[in-house]
């Protein structure tokens, strides 16, 4: 019988709401045009899949014998793009990631995800810093840090000397055992535990952070820095204690990239999660030859809480994953 009653209906946003996030997109779209940067549309759903161990696919089928992924983040299609000679190109994407619900997560979420052609590291942070600017209608004030000097004056640790007992001991002092069992025995994970607990709710408040020089363990889709110590070519972006963006140097580097899907391929073999399909189109790609760039995405959900005050990510989204 249909519950004509259910109070469950309506979005979760308000009105005003709505017009905000159109007006955002039309900041972003403006700013995009002005730079000569392509927008595109990629599939969502994908025969591959993200071998992350942190990162958890939904799947679906399109037939019995032929599973399919949704996408947690429009990353690998855009690069076969740029293999193809897009040249520099951005996304307004839906992404997808299973098991991801909380204040600041929904399962369903909306990226931002460019590439420049020919763009360093530092020349990606630059304008990032000039669309952050546009679209909070203000200047703001912003440091780059490294990894290391963040985190060494947070917590007293190198992170680069570091092993994964060391971070559990640290824990430990901290009142926090139960980190073990969080971080499955992984460095990366260990580091990642220590910097959300212990770093990131230090940071100054109007401030927007981008960290770089990551630990080599950390290195995701990054190029290397070859130090010492060895470090990714990469950066995170923080403002008022909220993870907004994730940026890279690129890899381009077919060899190297099959080399850390395999490696994370069998630390999920390890951790007793489900084998997946690497992306092989990527590899061809890169194999063909993808043009030197940097690339970055960013949480717009993220962003409209920040932007309007919101407390959580559902305050921003007409119909989060309980009402969808």
């Amino acid at each position: 019988m249909t519950d004509l009653n259910n109070k469950q209906w309506p979005p979760t946003c308000s009105a005003a709401l709505l017009h905000q996030r159109a007006e955002l997109y039309r900041t972003i779209r403006a700013f995009f045009i002005e730079k000569a940067v392509l927008e595109v549309e990629t599939p969502v759903l994908s025969a591959a899949a993200s071998c992350d161990i942190n990162l958890d696919s939904f799947c679906t089928a399109l037939s019995a014998s032929q599973k399919l992924y949704l996408q947690t983040s429009p990353e690998f299609a855009m690069k076969r793009l740029l293999a193809a000679g897009s040249g520099s190109i951005y996304q307004i994407a839906k992404s997808f990631r299973q098991s991801e619900r909380g204040r600041f997560h929904n399962p369903e979420f909306t990226l931002l995800e460019w590439y420049r052609v020919g763009f360093k590291l530092a020349d990606l942070i630059n304008e990032m810093v000039e669309l952050l600017m546009l679209c909070f209608g203000q200047n703001l004030a912003y440091r780059t840090v490294t990894y290391e000097q963040l985190f060494q004056q947070l917590t007293g640790l190198n992170p680069h000397q570091l092993t994964y007992s060391d971070l559990m001991a640290y824990t430990t002092t901290q009142g926090n055992p139960e980190a073990s069992d969080i971080c499955g025995g992984k460095l990366s994970n260990g580091l990642d535990y220590v910097f959300s607990q212990y770093v990131q709710p230090k940071l100054k408040k109007d401030l927007v952070y981008f960290v770089t020089g990551y630990p080599e363990c950390m290195a995701m889709l990054a190029q290397l820095d070859e130090g010492p110590p060895v470090t990714a070519k990469r950066f995170e972006v923080y403002f008022n204690n909220v993870e907004l963006a994730n940026g890279y140097e690129e890899l381009t580097d077919a060899a190297e990239q099959a080399r850390r899907f395999r490696d994370e391929l069998t630390q999920r073999e390890q951790g007793g999660l489900d084998g997946l399909p690497m992306d092989k189109n990527l590899l061809a790609a890169l194999a063909h030859g993808m043009p030197e760039c940097s690339g970055v995405a960013l949480g717009l959900d993220r962003l409209l809480m920040l932007m309007t005050g919101a407390n959580a990510i559902d305050d921003v989204l007409t119909f989060p994953i309980d009402r969808a």
